[in-house]
């Protein structure tokens, strides 16, 4: 995959969050991606809503947002890529029998993909990658009682973009008069950005506005994925209601104490716990299943997303996990 194009030695990366959209333009100097510049910009005020709630706008008015961030953050190229929000999307692992051979799979793949997928095969594109088999531990060669992946067995990890949701996005790239190189699921660019040579497992949790993305990766591959429908706005909207303030109010209560004690607001920090509380709890069981099926442990984890900043969660994270932060 190749961002710059041969017209081009510059691009765009464009996240289109529920609360936010992100850009980053980066430029090939001497064989490296080298940062040009950066912008970001909120999207409550294109809903007529408080900056941090979660929007659903329309395209016109998204198309607005990401001509004024990228005119903001004075982009000057017209080559992008866009992050596909995991919504839009579904990824899920397929065991398939270790005859098959590599060319039979672009015809068995979608056949499998219907078990999984709640729409029409035609109403979403697909795309997979076979995942490398691992050599087995010590323990599991020489221990009958350690569950082990069946070898006879070729694990595929299957990902699937709504069309509609393609359209959507080429839409608003082509009213934006910019080219598109390619698309790509979000939770993909958050491993390229945020993993260099991983061996062992880790764990990677994007805290968003509206959802937290839970990946565990390894070799560089999603071995499993999971959406918690929490995010950093349900926390803002609990404290707006608790404490009886606005939802602009919560936020900045949220960003200066978090899971810090408010002297003058003693319920915040529990407020906001109950919700970290709930993610963590998805997130054991995760990480249990993966544990169970592959006899393995996640060594680290990385906090990414916006709401990651939130100060604390450093630290009850590593409570938590028990793992390296």
């Amino acid at each position: 995959m190749n961002l710059f194009n041969k017209k081009s030695d510059s691009a765009v990366g464009i996240d289109i969050g529920s609360s936010a959209i992100k850009v980053v333009e980066i430029k090939k100097r001497g064989g490296k991606a080298v940062l040009e510049t950066y912008g970001a910009i909120t999207l409550g005020s294109y809903a007529g809503i408080d900056a941090g709630r979660v929007t659903n706008l329309p395209v016109e008015r998204i198309v607005e947002a990401v001509n004024e961030v990228l005119k903001q953050s004075g982009v000057t190229t017209n080559s992008s890529a866009l992050s596909v929000p995991v919504q839009s999307s579904l990824i899920f692992m397929v065991d398939l029998p270790a005859q098959v051979k590599e060319s039979e799979m672009s015809t068995i793949i979608p056949t499998e993909a219907r078990k999984y997928i709640p729409l029409p095969i035609t109403e979403v594109s697909l795309d997979y990658f076979i995942l490398p088999k691992r050599e087995l531990s010590f323990e599991e060669e020489n221990n009958p009682d350690v569950p082990t992946v069946s070898s006879d067995k070729t694990e595929v990890l299957v990902v699937a973009i709504q069309n509609d949701a393609i359209s959507k996005y080429r839409s608003i790239v082509s009213q934006c008069g910019l080219e598109a190189g390619f698309f790509e699921i979000e939770i993909f660019s958050s491993i390229r950005a945020n993993f260099e040579h991983e061996i062992s497992p880790v764990l990677l949790m994007d805290f968003g506005a509206s959802r937290t993305k839970l990946s565990i990766v390894e070799f560089g591959m999603v071995k499993s994925h999971h959406t918690v429908n929490r995010g950093g706005a349900d926390i803002s909207d609990s404290i707006s209601k608790s404490l009886d303030v606005s939802f602009s109010k919560a936020e900045e209560m949220k960003k200066d104490f978090g899971l810090f004690e408010n002297p003058a607001e003693k319920s915040l920090a529990d407020i906001i716990k109950t919700h970290i509380d709930y993610i963590f709890s998805e997130t054991n069981d995760m990480l249990l299943k993966y544990e169970k099926r592959y006899d393995r442990t996640v060594s680290k984890v990385i906090l990414s997303g916006g709401g990651s900043l939130l100060k604390g969660l450093k630290e009850m994270s590593s409570n938590n996990f028990k793992a390296e932060i």
